[in-house]
């Protein structure tokens, strides 16, 4: 992939980028006024000084006095210097007033600079859905093309505006899958841009994503050049494995160009979602989806059967005593029970959220999107696109079970399946039994070794007359062992995050989330209802509690600090 085509794509974003700092500027000349005025230092001149700069601050009693008192009437429908009109000043800082009252007194509501861009575009830039709303009742031309081919929905994609950008295709139809002149979508535009809100959305809207530019790249490739993981995860999951394959007008696949471009994160999840794709081909996606459940299965009956073969009726070892036994055939009687909870574990439902298999009406492409649900907390990042539905705000779509979790923590491969919100107290009872049955059968297999008569010669240990003389034992003991030590680890983390009302995905990607950062910007975990509350509600309940905690303002705790 040539650098010269990353480029033209910097330079056609350009134009948007140099009003923004133009108006941020003026703003800044504002502030200073103000400060001045405050100190007693002599201010700087008006910068509203004509209908432009009017629209530009949403000075509309001025803009009166410019248009009805001082003849400035003509310039509503006339550009200014640099070619710009006063109702896309209007439009770009979100003044619908202004607006209406510039289309009321002869704006041209599709009057076009010398980019051919149109207030809409403008909107589009700044998110300005109010000014929208005026915009298109007043007749403006919603699929209205710039000279690059630019519609309103590949600016707002551009520019990261999901709210308008839902807004302008749910309740006028606009074309989310509409081209440029370079054949680009908006789903490419944001996927070049990195903005994964606005890729959520597209993707529940069923965008094309494997469509080709000019340049053969599909908005995969756009996102593998920018080396954007987040970006390349949502499109992978989302896919459907034939985008992974397409090569671009160079010769590359997604895969390649990310291997070439250094991405070593992204190589590694298209390596594997590429792996996943060749096994489906070939029938292996059942052994694939199994996980690692019949290893572990595997492993706890050879477990099982050494300790009954090594430990308890070994004919090498000396006769085992009645309390010994009584506790070997209880540590037997849990692995047989903790058998059981495992395969109950790995067929439970662990709060699978119902998908949307309707499908969307493609006329009415958001109407499936209830965003006066309580479920809805005004977050893009609650809109599953494989699922098509507004999920709860803890949960996640797991891409292995092909399903969204409620209160995902996370795919364990162990048990071939999710830990959700209906499944944490059997998954941590589990681990408990399984901590249990190891220990007891480390301390039998321990007193067995340790309690055995041996005779060793001078030059042989301990450690070499066991290994040589009862190597299941040893063999036992090292697996219960290992065992035992992942088992601590596993519930050492949950028990952990059951005291704090986390999930371990939570806890691994807590930048991705607003919902876990307060007002000061720093990490808060809004679900915390202090260490005894929380474990004693999953106790009695069995999952975690949803209600959030009440918690201060900024200013309050400001006020504290």
């Amino acid at each position: 992939m040539s650098s010269s085509r990353v480029a033209e794509i910097e330079v056609v974003v350009a134009d948007g980028g140099s009003r923004k700092g133009k108006e941020d500027e003026e703003e800044r000349r504002r502030k200073k006024q103000r400060q001045q005025q405050k100190g007693g230092a002599e201010p700087e001149p008006d910068p509203v000084v004509d209908v432009y700069s009017a629209a530009a601050y949403g000075d509309l009693e001025r803009l009166r006095g410019f248009v009805e008192r001082e003849g400035g009437a003509a310039s509503l429908a006339s550009p200014d210097g640099n070619g710009y009109h006063a109702l896309q000043w209007a439009a770009l800082n979100n003044y619908p007033h202004v607006a209406l009252y510039i289309i009321e007194h002869g704006g041209d509501v599709n009057a076009q600079d010398h980019a051919q861009q149109t207030a809409l575009h403008w909107a589009a830039v700044r998110g300005a859905t109010a000014v929208a709303d005026v915009l298109l009742e007043n007749g403006a031309r919603l699929e209205a093309g710039d000279v690059n081919g630019y519609r309103a929905v590949h600016v707002a994609a551009q520019y990261g505006q999901t709210t308008l950008l839902h807004h302008i295709v749910s309740k006028y139809g606009a074309d989310f899958d509409a081209l440029d002149n370079e054949g680009r979508s908006s789903l490419h535009w944001a996927a070049y841009k990195g903005n994964a809100d606005t890729i959520r959305l597209l993707l529940f809207m069923d965008a094309n994503q494997v469509r080709q530019d000019k340049n053969g790249c599909t908005p995969l490739h756009w996102a593998v050049i920018r080396g954007n993981l987040e970006v390349c995860t949502l499109l992978v999951h989302a896919g459907t494995k034939q985008e992974l394959k397409l090569k671009d007008s160079g010769g590359f696949t997604p895969l390649q160009l990310a291997a070439d471009k250094g991405h070593r994160h992204l190589t590694n999840i298209l390596s594997n979602s590429t792996k996943a794709s060749f096994g489906d081909k070939y029938c292996l996606g059942q052994l694939g989806k199994a996980g690692y459940a019949p290893i572990l299965f595997s492993y706890l009956v050879i477990l099982m059967i050494l300790f009954l073969n090594s430990i308890v009726f070994a004919p090498d070892f000396s006769r085992i005593t009645a309390a010994v036994g009584l506790w070997s055939w209880v540590a037997i009687s849990l692995a047989l029970v903790s058998q059981v909870v495992f395969y109950r574990l790995s067929r439970k439902n662990p709060g699978y959220i119902k998908a949307n298999t309707k499908g969307l009406d493609p006329k009415e492409p958001l109407m499936a999107i209830d965003l006066s649900s309580p479920t809805w907390t005004g977050s893009w990042s609650q809109l599953c696109p494989t699922c098509k539905i507004i999920r709860p705000v803890r949960s996640k779509h797991c891409p292995t079970c092909k399903h969204c979790v409620e209160q995902f923590d996370h795919h364990c491969p162990w048990i071939s399946n999710c830990v959700g919100k209906r499944n944490k107290w059997d998954f941590l009872v589990f681990l408990c039994m399984g901590i249990t049955t190891t220990l007891l059968g480390a301390a039998v297999g321990f007193q067995r070794l340790w309690t055995e008569p041996i005779i060793l010669s001078s030059s042989e240990s301990w450690t070499h007359f066991m290994v040589t003389k009862h190597p299941g034992a040893v063999l036992f003991m090292f697996m219960d062992i290992f065992l035992l030590t992942g088992a601590l680890i596993l519930a050492g983390a949950q028990a952990t995050q059951i005291a704090r009302n986390l999930t371990t995905n939570e806890a691994a990607n807590q930048s991705r989330y607003s919902y876990l950062r307060g007002p000061d910007g720093r990490f808060r975990n809004p679900y915390n209802q202090g260490c005894r509350r929380n474990c004693a509600y999953f106790l009695v309940n069995g999952y975690s509690n949803d209600e959030e905690a009440a918690w201060p303002t900024l200013q309050q705790t400001l006020q504290l600090s």
